[in-house]
């Protein structure tokens, strides 16, 4: 499965920032075969939300959130004792739980057109690639970081 980038409409000339300048370019990302006991420690360990999941060429193959993290603890986990929580945790494999069509954006798209994506879609983040390689992340949390980084004023009336 490959996932499908974004297209921008932005054909002018006046420069408008890009996921480029938005993104997180340093993304832990996860292998397929990689165990839920991997999601549940890198999400711990970095404290994120969003994990891409890339093959061993590093094409990002899919995604796997915080909720589908919690939607997999809470189904098939729920009356497991403390102790086998490890044991299940080690067999279920990154392919079995992450989202596999995944939207990914390329650098060059517009702030703007991520931030409509996001919300349009409801998701918390775009994993962004370039030729199909996993190339950074952009998520909710780098537009407000970018709303104070960057010194955003209200208009006044």
């Amino acid at each position: 499965m490959e996932a499908k980038e974004f297209k921008s409409n932005n054909s002018g000339m006046e420069y408008l920032p890009t996921v480029k300048d938005l993104m997180t370019p340093e993304v832990f990302s996860l292998n397929e075969t990689d165990t839920f006991n991997m999601v549940d420690s890198l999400m711990k360990w970095r404290r994120i939300r969003h994990v891409p999941v890339v093959n061993e060429f590093g094409d990002l193959v899919g995604l796997v959130t915080h909720r589908d993290f919690l939607k997999v603890a809470v189904s098939r986990l729920a009356d497991l004792k403390p102790g086998e929580l490890e044991k299940v945790y080690s067999t279920i494999q990154v392919k079995d739980i992450m989202q596999k069509d995944v939207l990914a954006a390329p650098p060059s798209l517009p702030v703007a057109e991520a931030a409509q994506l996001l919300h349009e879609h409801r998701f918390g983040c775009l994993p962004v690639v370039q030729d199909g390689k996993l190339v950074g992340i952009i998520t909710e949390a780098d537009f407000v970081k970018a709303f104070f980084d960057w010194d955003v004023k209200f208009k006044e009336d």
